[in-house]
């Protein structure tokens, strides 16, 4: 049975994760990554702790509209600074951080629903 949810063929499905990557529409991408809905980026980030504004200007100046971003924390979720967020907040993005597995799963969901989804995930082993 596939249970791969219906997406248009231009948009990036995130297929799996684990052992330190990930694989998106058929390509396999180590380390983090950001997934925009027809664009993956390789995201330098590996450490929820370290995360700063600029390490999310992609999204900011992404051309696709971004109105959800799934911040995929790693092995667990995490707290998003207040200042962070009220910043993403004021792009007209709300920020949901959670654990790297939950946020590709949330993510793909949300994409075959068509909804303006962004997800910056730190890659897990």
């Amino acid at each position: 049975m596939d249970i791969t949810p219906p997406v248009a063929a231009d948009r990036q499905l995130i297929q799996g994760y684990g052992k330190g990557g990930f694989r998106v529409s058929g390509t396999r991408h180590s380390g983090s990554i950001l997934v925009l809905p027809r664009l993956t980026l390789a995201w330098p980030l590996q450490d929820i702790e370290k995360l700063t504004i600029d390490d999310l200007a992609p999204i900011r100046d992404a051309e696709d509209a971004t109105g959800v971003l799934l911040l995929g924390c790693g092995d667990k979720g995490a707290l998003i600074a207040p200042d962070l967020r009220a910043e993403v907040r004021s792009w007209g993005v709300v920020i949901e951080a959670m654990g790297t597995g939950a946020a590709c799963r949330t993510y793909n969901v949300l994409l075959s629903e068509d909804r303006d989804v962004a997800a910056a995930l730190i890659a897990i082993d």
